[in-house]
């Protein structure tokens, strides 16, 4: 396996943005499992599934899907669902189609079920399996990667995750106020912190960083300095 480098924190933190940086920074593979979530729910939402159904209802729908991440888009392949727009090799690219208000709300659901954590689990770890990757998500440091090479825990304050969010959400033309903004993340921390799978907390040995009040150069200067210390 290749080494790992893991980026926690909750919804707003920077770490998609973070990770990418670090991974073109050092020449590493980048992998953004929130999109793998993303694809997730929205392929359950295509095919009916609802996040009160019954697992073995979730795991069949699951079992007749493949995601895919690569070159930084996210391809999903239906195996009873082919389009014209799908490729033989990858699926059909989501990429956009999962950065809706709706499926933001579903993945954050559905991303709280065991059998959907279980179901990404390999996908996630596979990614690992030759190449040096950056990884960010939820549970990277203290589940997926618990061994992973060097572990960060980006946080921000609510207040400036909630303008995060929401400006994220008006650059793709979609309006959303901030006190929804501010609304929805602190329902998702509470999925997030409170879920029984997997839920969102600070690994051992972590660097914790609190983005609130520093610049995205400032960020990623910390996280090098610190992946580069004693290495």
């Amino acid at each position: 396996m290749g080494k790992v480098i893991a980026i926690d924190g909750p919804s707003g933190a920077g770490k998609s943005t973070m990770a990418k940086l670090i991974a073109k920074e050092l020449g590493f593979d980048y992998l953004d499992t929130g999109s793998l979530y993303r694809t997730v729910a929205l392929a359950l939402r295509e095919k009916g599934i609802e996040p009160n159904d019954p697992d073995d209802k979730i795991l069949k729908a699951l079992n007749d899907i493949t995601v895919t991440f690569k070159g930084g888009r996210v391809f999903l392949k239906n195996a009873s669902r082919f389009t014209p727009h799908d490729s033989r090799s990858n699926g059909r690219d989501v990429s956009e189609d999962i950065r809706s208000k709706e499926v933001d709300y579903y993945s954050s659901v559905f991303s709280a079920k065991k059998v959907v954590r279980d179901f990404l689990f390999d996908i996630q770890r596979n990614a690992a399996s030759i190449n040096d990757i950056v990884v960010e998500g939820r549970d990277i440091a203290t589940v997926v990667f618990p061994d992973a090479w060097k572990k960060v825990y980006l946080d921000a304050s609510l207040k400036e995750r909630a303008k995060r969010r929401c400006l994220q959400f008006r650059e793709r033309g979609i309006y959303i106020s901030m006190e929804e903004s501010r609304r929805d993340v602190m329902e998702r921390d509470t999925r997030d912190s409170n879920r029984d799978t997997a839920p969102l907390k600070r690994a051992g040995g972590a660097l914790l960083i609190d983005s609130s009040n520093l610049s995205i150069e400032q960020v990623k200067e910390k996280i090098l300095k610190f992946i580069r210390a004693e290495t």
